[in-house]
């Protein structure tokens, strides 16, 4: 379905925050945190980037909003979501059927012809 205003107000770029791998890393590592608050200017963000949950990776306008925020709901879930280890890229390519060949598969398929022979 067309969207009114057109293709581009499908995306919704205003409410994306940094995705659970990435929070998860900005947590582990104190300079990859350093990195992504390098990237933007204090001057363009509230409260010149004082109030930053670094679960839900968002800057906030005042300590009363930050504190709020941290007692809300969507804060609470994120911080169970960041519990779960997050998926490392060999655990991604073998849930996609890409599978690192150790030889062992070939040695599996060769036993079971010859039982197959066998019987």
């Amino acid at each position: 379905m067309p969207a009114i205003r057109g293709s581009e107000s499908k995306k919704k770029t205003r409410r994306y925050t940094r995705a659970l791998d990435q929070v998860h890393a900005d947590l582990a590592s104190q300079r990859h945190l350093e990195l992504y608050h390098e990237t933007k200017a204090p001057e363009e963000l509230p409260a010149l980037g004082q109030y930053y949950c670094k679960e839900c990776a968002k800057w906030y306008e005042s300590e009363t909003n930050f504190v709020a925020h941290q007692k809300g709901k969507p804060h609470k879930r994120r911080v169970k979501q960041l519990k779960d280890e997050p998926y490392s890229q060999k655990e991604a390519e073998a849930a996609i059927g890409l599978r690192t060949d150790n030889g062992r598969r070939k040695r599996e398929v060769e036993e079971v012809m010859e039982e197959d022979e066998v019987m």
